[in-house]
């Protein structure tokens, strides 16, 4: 039980509850693993439970008219995802699935609504959450319609540097793992043309690829494809980027 209220205590959402609110939460989640690829839940699913993710990389997708499976985002340790929950009683919209290896305590949304009904900070974060998200979903749709395959490839980057990019050496390597489907089920491409774009990108200097693993070489050029500001990335120590190519199976050796 202590390390689910370790779990959610340590979710920058929950940080405002008490500790009796944080253990009276924790008596009534739940825990459970899913295996790579397995569903956390269906569109089909009835949205009773908000879900914690504890260890691991959740992935949302939509799956379009013609059958494709197009990814929305990616839910990371500490984040919650699911939150529909909290407002009305009605099925999911979206499909999210293990992306690895994945424990996700599961809370329940009744209970959580009391707790946002006594903590106005808590209210007050979730609807930022929701902000956020439909702010980022609303994004990427305005990149579908409007700009071409290499751009919103472009602006996805940009946009995963800003979240998981680490400094080293080589530029900025992107510390999450994406197959060349992933990245064209983001931006709506098909595998072909991301292969193409991803392999230009390389021949102008502005990436390297290698195993899954993508290192921005020029930030500030790649930010002038799109006519954009480069995004923030923050530093990484020495320590960190050797454990970081541990954990990731990247070496500089294998840049080319």
């Amino acid at each position: 039980m202590a390390k689910f209220i370790w779990h959610v205590g340590n979710c920058s959402l929950f940080q405002q509850l008490s500790a009796a609110q944080l253990m009276h939460l924790e008596q009534k989640s739940r825990s459970r693993t899913f295996r790579k690829g397995a569903a956390v839940y269906l569109p089909s699913d009835q949205a009773h439970s908000v879900f914690l993710l504890a260890e691991g990389r959740i992935r949302l997708c939509s799956i379009t008219p013609d059958g494709k499976q197009a990814i929305m985002g990616f839910v990371e340790p500490g984040e919650v995802f699911g939150e529909l929950a909290l407002f009305q009683a009605t099925n999911h919209e979206e499909r999210a699935e293990a992306a690895t290896d994945s424990t996700v305590v599961l809370l329940p949304g009744e209970l959580l609504q009391q707790c946002m009904e006594n903590s106005p900070q808590l209210a007050i974060g979730v609807t930022k959450l929701i902000g956020l998200r439909r702010a980022r979903i609303e994004r990427r749709l305005r990149s579908l319609l409007f700009r071409s395959n290499r751009d919103r490839l472009v602006q996805l980057l940009l946009e995963l540097a800003e979240q998981y990019g680490q400094k080293h050496a080589l530029g900025i390597f992107i510390g999450i793992s994406l197959t060349q489907q992933d990245l064209a089920s983001i931006i709506g491409a098909t595998r072909e043309s991301v292969t193409m774009i991803l392999g230009d990108l390389k021949s102008e200097g502005l990436i390297q690829v290698a195993r899954q693993k993508i290192i921005i070489r020029d930030i500030g050029r790649l930010a002038a494809v799109v006519q954009t500001q480069p995004p923030s990335v923050g530093d990484v120590s020495r320590a960190d980027q050797n454990a970081n190519q541990f954990r990731t199976g990247i070496h500089l050796r294998e840049i080319h």
